[in-house]
Parts: structure tokens; C-alpha cells; sequence
């Protein structure tokens, strides 16, 4: 005998399934927020590269997110190509506004810096893609001031050519150009990163090998924790320049300090000012050894060094400016160091 539901069995017509019903919102929104997260690191490190601060690459991270949300995802082909082209005309929208702003800036602009050895709750890479040696150099403090030379077009190409290996045609679909457009900017753009000027961000020498890096960085650091300007002296080049960004918020040179003697003299003078409980901890930041300013987990600094051939500390780029000091407190916040 054949049992038929009861009618409390049967489905009601609110039950029964509907053909045309838009899927789960929640479920889509959780499946773009999964496919998402797999393309963040680069993109972050697309428009970290593009606009030399980590604050606004997360925000415009973020802005593609949302467009992507209310994307027809289905109907995309190349999901990375097209998120690519939506964080460049974003990137590209930021740049055209903040060159304005950065002629009015007090003092001088730097970077905002990053640390990059994949520690702390945002995982590996800091700036990505950093997975080998060769992807270090292009987020380095003195590359991001050569791109700041370069017009905002002459930027994307040259970034999305030279840090993730863009060929022409591709370049071309993301920017809107043609090919032959596309590779007078990016021979424009190799041509202005290599002049030398007044930044002395241009590569002059070869610096030491990376194993090496550390240990000079750290020999800089003990002597300026002791106030040992005789150890201080020997590890400074005779040309040494200290640039300093406090952005008129916090005491900071405006202009920088040129010589050994003169950056000595500075170094000694600062010393004197330090808020108490201060302590410098050597990091990987933008790709190099470089030096972390805090009072326990709060930074208040944070020093590209650059190394001559010889070993001897050509530069020093110090961020102090509290603006630019909220993604890599976040960083560093979660470093064993930062308890101390």
C-alpha cells in the first residue's frame, strides 16, 4: 500500500522550493569574502607599491572588496585580472590628489614603512608578493622615493611591469592604453628611476650581501642605544645623511642632516630628548635590516638604514610622523619585543 503525507507532511506552498529564489545572501557574501582573501596579499602589495603608504593600500584593498561584493562574479572570467584593474584606477584616482598634498607637506615625505619579514598577525608577506630576495628590493624605502618622480600612469606601468611581471598587452587591458603607449611610459619611467637626484635614492654601490646586512645594522644600533659616538663614528660614511619625517606633527629635522659630524652632533642632541623607556629593536622593514623606535608595544619611529659596500651606514630615513605609524604598530604589536 502506497502512504501519502498527512497534511501536516505535505509542503506548504511557502515551503515549497522556488526555481527563480536569488541564492543564500549570506552564503554569497561569505563565498566573495573567502575568493577575496586569496588575492589580498597581492593587492595590497600592488597598491602599497603604487601609492607608498600602507594605510591607504588597505583602504583601497577594501574599496575593490566592495566592488567586487556587487560584482556578477559568476560572469568574470579572470577573477585576479579584474580586481587588478579596479586597485589600479583606484591607486591611480589617490595618486592624482596626493601629489597635491605632498608639495604642502612640513618637512620632508617618506614612505610610510612596513615591516616584511612575515611576523605578526597579518602573516606573510608584510608587503607581498615578498616570498624570495628579489621581490625585497622593490618595497624598499629608496625604490619607493624613484617612484615618486614618476607621473601616476608612468607608475602603474613601471610597478605592475617590474614588480609582478606584466607583459605589454596585459599592461594595456588593465590601464586602458595601447601597447605602444604602454611601453614609451614604462621607458620613461626606467629612465627617470635611474637619474640620480637629490633623494640619493638612485642605487650608487652595491650593497653588502643580506646575511651581512643584519649584523652591520645591529653593530649601528648598539652604538647609538649606548651613546658610544666613537663606535657611532665608525660605522657612519664620511657622506652619511639622516632624512627625518615628523610631518610637522612631532619634532623631527626639516631638512636633513648631511656629514658625519653633522648627523653626530644631531644624534647626541636627540639623545638628550627621548622620552623615557624608549628602546630601538632591529627589524626587517621594506626589506632590509632596519630599526624600530617604541615604548614597549607603542612605536614612535621607525629607520630605514642603507649600507654602503664597505658596511658603513650611507643612510637613514626615519618615519616619525604618527600618521604614518598605524599599520606597522600593528605589526609590531604582535612581536615578542613589543611586551618589553
Amino acid at each position: 500500500m502506497t502512504s501519502h503525507p498527512t497534511p501536516d507532511d505535505r509542503p506548504t506552498p511557502d515551503d515549497r522550493p522556488d526555481p527563480d529564489a536569488e541564492p543564500d545572501a549570506n552564503a554569497d557574501a561569505e563565498a566573495a569574502a573567502r575568493e577575496f582573501t586569496a588575492y589580498r596579499p597581492r593587492l595590497f602589495g600592488l597598491a602599497y607599491r603604487m601609492l607608498g603608504s600602507a594605510e591607504e593600500a588597505e583602504d583601497t584593498v577594501q574599496d575593490a572588496y566592495l566592488r567586487w561584493s556587487g560584482a556578477d562574479r559568476p560572469s568574470l572570467v579572470r577573477p585576479a585580472a579584474w580586481l587588478t584593474r579596479v586597485v589600479t584606477h583606484l591607486c591611480l584616482n589617490r595618486l592624482t590628489s596626493a601629489r597635491a598634498t605632498r608639495e604642502r607637506y612640513t618637512g620632508t615625505w617618506l614612505p610610510e614603512p612596513v615591516l616584511t619579514d612575515g611576523r605578526g598577525p597579518l602573516g606573510p608577506p608584510g608587503a607581498g608578493p615578498l616570498e624570495s630576495a628579489e621581490r625585497h628590493d622593490d618595497v624598499s624605502m629608496a625604490m619607493l622615493l624613484l617612484l615618486e618622480r614618476l607621473t601616476p600612469a608612468e607608475r602603474a606601468v613601471y610597478v605592475l611591469r617590474e614588480a609582478f611581471g606584466y607583459p605589454y598587452r596585459e599592461l594595456a587591458g588593465v590601464l586602458d592604453l595601447g601597447e605602444a603607449n604602454c611601453r614609451q611610459l614604462y621607458g620613461r619611467a626606467a629612465r627617470r628611476v635611474a637619474e640620480p637626484g637629490d633623494d640619493r635614492a638612485a642605487a650608487r654601490f652595491e650593497p653588502p650581501a643580506p646575511e651581512r646586512r643584519r649584523e652591520l645594522v645591529e653593530s649601528f644600533v648598539s652604538a647609538a642605544r649606548d651613546g658610544d659616538l666613537a663606535g657611532l663614528e665608525r660605522v657612519l660614511a664620511r657622506d652619511v645623511v639622516w632624512w627625518g619625517d615628523g610631518g610637522g606633527k612631532v619634532r623631527s629635522a626639516l631638512r636633513p642632516v648631511r656629514g658625519r659630524d653633522h648627523v653626530l652632533r644631531f644624534l647626541a642632541g636627540v639623545a638628550g630628548r627621548q622620552e623615557a623607556g624608549a628602546a630601538l629593536t632591529v627589524a626587517e622593514v621594506n626589506g632590509a635590516p632596519g630599526v624600530v623606535l617604541h615604548v614597549g608595544a607603542r612605536v614612535i619611529g621607525v629607520a630605514a638604514v642603507e649600507l654602503g659596500a664597505d658596511g658603513r651606514v650611507t643612510d637613514v630615513r626615519m618615519v616619525m610622523n604618527p600618521d604614518k605609524l598605524g599599520f606597522v604598530s600593528r605589526q609590531f604589536a604582535a612581536r615578542p619585543e613589543a611586551a618589553r
